[in-house]
This record gives C-alpha cells, structure tokens and sequence, in this order.
C-alpha cells in the first residue's frame, strides 16, 4: 500500500526537507556529486527501460538490477548531506531503508513471472542494488528518456538544488 503512496510521499518529504535544511556551501558540495550521480543513473536506467514490454540488461541495468532505485537512494543521501540537517537526512534515507527493499522484491518476483529463465539468467550475473564497477554496455535512447518522464528528475534536482543555494547561511 505504501508503494503505491510513495511519490505524493515524496513531494511532502522533499517540502519538509527543504524547509528544515541548513545547508551550507560545504554541505552542498559534499552532497551535489552524490545527487548528480543519482540523477545520472536515474536518467541513464530511463534511457533504455522499457518496462513490462522487454527486460532491460544493458546500459546501467548491466552494472545493477535497480539503477532507478539506486539512483533515487544517491539522491536521498546527496541531499541528506546537502540539507546538513539530521531530521532532514532521516526523512530521506529511512524511507529508503524500509521502502526500497519491500518494492525491489515484489518487482523482481514481477520480472521473474514475465520473464522467466531470461531474468533468472539476469538475476545469476548482475547484483541487486550496489553496481558492479565493471559490465557497462552502452544503451541509451533520449527518446525513452523523454517518454519515461525522467526530466523531471533532473527539472526537482536544479529546482532543489536552487532552493539550498538561497537557504545557504
């Protein structure tokens, strides 16, 4: 039931995150380069993700089997750090920590009903949620970004990102 609540969730958290953060120019830059990493593994999973329609293996889901939750986590710890704010950090990351696992099993047991021996196969060689260091095959489709949305990561993290500039003491 939660997963199904865990974007408007988000939008409340990231409300509640960006009100108590007290971000310094330190925080931030310890933060961004997770945040962007995240963005960049969002937006490069949403470049060749096809979903329901075709198992997605090249690309980051060679280095990972979740790079869109993996990227999601990157963000979450990027501006836990950004927001330089406890309260904020565990409104990030301890939703993280109980949601993400629950939803990454119900996903996989999807996969392996629609895709059979060709997910089992995938699940047997790439980990579940750190990336492997090696194993990147190219993929990437601006137009299956464009079509699964994943701008608007890219449009909250400069709006995010802006906010904290301003709120730096």
């Amino acid at each position: 039931m939660i997963q199904r609540f865990r974007v408007p969730l988000g939008f409340v958290v990231a409300a509640a995150v960006l009100y108590l953060a007290a971000p310094t120019r330190v925080s931030i830059a310890l933060g961004l380069p997770l945040a962007l990493t995240g963005a960049a593994f969002r937006a490069l999973a949403a470049g060749v993700i096809r979903k329901d329609a075709q198992l997605a293996t090249c690309g980051v889901y060679a280095l990972t089997r979740n790079p869109l939750y993996f990227g999601s986590f990157m963000l979450s710890l990027g501006f836990a750090l950004m927001s330089w704010n406890p309260i904020a950090a565990a409104l990030l990351l301890v939703p993280s920590a109980i949601i993400y696992p629950n939803v990454i099993r119900k996903e996989e047991a999807h996969l392996a009903r629609l895709f059979g021996d060709d997910f089992r196969t995938y699940r047997a060689r790439v980990p579940r949620f750190l990336p492997r260091l090696a194993g990147l095959e190219p993929s990437f489709s601006f137009q299956q970004y464009i079509k699964n949305r994943e701008y608007n990561t890219a449009l909250g993290l400069l709006a995010a990102v802006l906010i904290l500039l301003i709120k730096d003491r």
